[in-house]
């Protein structure tokens, strides 16, 4: 026995859809309408017919209306899509999504144009719940990015501010060294000072630098091949050896020269990495510094022995102010790592650790190409 299948009722499907169904004459004033959209409108199907459908909308939907909606229908008879607000008979909005076609003769006459019209209620309220989510979001960067660059600004004059002080300072430690008869305790007393403003001269260039990173997106440096870079490292070595004549410092330098950088910058790479082994590495196990370059890249290593270093530090070495477990006689700010990772990024090279029982290795790994 076949299953017998109940018929659709067309006209119920109309009148009863889930969607609003509109027709309007050329006019745009109302012909048809179906019982859901009149019941959404709370007005009846009777008392719309007839009225122009620019009293169902809001001003923004009549704008969309004439300045969009209409002008594409003319142009090519359907249109999808389109936003509109819907006026309720208490004067509330229904936001609704419009999709329009046009029936013409066969002739190109203009007979009516049908509006399907489905309720957009959730989909506008989560629209709009995402731009105001950008808005907050955009608003809440701009004030970071602009306390931010007021912070690192403040910094920067800081630093500037406080050279010229302690430039006094120095001049007089000096000019008390070079110009005065001294006792044993007075020649103490400015060699501690002196100690103390290098110190402090030191810590303002690391906050200048610190600065500049963040300031102009990462340090300058002004590369050139004029002159060799291993007197340079040689130098660095030299004094590191005079400020700590108890240390045993092992260099070799392998450089093909001349070598496309900053030297001066490299320079100051060196000295952080060799002072921080100092600080860190045990006493009694000789440093070893590294320079070398083959066909690709040029190569520079320091390395000491002591601790390794635990690994939950490892991946916060090259953060600003990060000092690990420091001995309170040890003195800074935690930007030396720091800084020698942004002259890495500014010659266009990297910076990697290896840390073990037998030795940790910081080291500075530049290509040769751009040469």
């Amino acid at each position: 026995m076949s299953e017998i299948r109940p018929t659709e009722d067309l006209a119920d499907l109309y009148e009863n859809a889930p969607c609003g169904y509109v027709s309007l004459s050329p006019d745009a004033r109302i012909v048809k309408v179906n019982r859901t959209l009149a019941d959404w409108l709370g007005i009846s199907a009777v008392q719309l017919l007839g009225r122009p459908i620019f009293e169902l909308l809001s001003f923004g939907g009549r704008i969309a209306y004439e300045t969009h909606l209409a002008p594409l229908l003319r142009l090519q008879g359907f249109v999808h899509e389109i936003a509109l607000d819907l006026l309720r008979s208490d004067g509330t909005k229904i936001p609704v999504i419009a999709n329009a076609a046009e029936k013409r003769g066969s002739a190109g006459q203009h007979h009516f144009t049908r509006l399907t019209l489905f309720k957009a209620v959730d989909r506008r309220t989560y629209e709009r719940s995402l731009v105001e989510a950008r808005v907050k979001a955009e608003a809440a960067a701009r004030a970071e990015q602009d306390a931010a660059t007021l912070r690192e600004q403040f910094i920067a004059v800081l630093g500037h501010d406080l050279r010229n002080p302690l430039a006094a300072i120095a001049a007089g430690v000096r000019m008390l060294e070079e110009g005065e008869a001294l006792s044993e305790r007075g020649r103490l007393i400015t060699r501690e000072m002196g100690a103390g403003a290098a110190r402090a001269s030191a810590l303002i260039d690391d906050v200048l630098d610190f600065a500049r990173g963040r300031l102009g997106g990462g340090l300058p440096i002004s590369p050139d091949r004029k002159q060799p870079l291993t007197p340079v490292l040689a130098q660095v070595v030299a004094e590191v050896r005079a400020i700590f004549p108890d240390r045993s410092i092992e260099e070799h330098f392998a450089l093909e020269e001349p070598i496309y950088c900053d030297r001066a910058r490299i320079g100051q790479l060196a000295q952080n990495l060799l002072s921080n082994a100092v600080t860190h590495g045990a006493p009694d196990i000789p440093i070893k510094v590294e320079a070398v370059t083959d066909e690709s890249c040029f190569v520079f290593s320091v390395a000491n022995g002591g601790e390794p270093i635990p690994a939950a530090a490892m991946a916060q070495l090259f953060q600003p102010f990060f000092r690990g477990a420091v001995r309170k006689s040890q003195h800074g700010l935690g930007l030396g790592l720091f800084i020698v990772s942004e002259i890495a990024k500014a010659h266009g090279g990297t910076m990697t650790v290896s840390s073990g029982e037998e030795e940790t290795r910081f080291t500075f790994t530049m290509p040769l190409a751009a040469q």
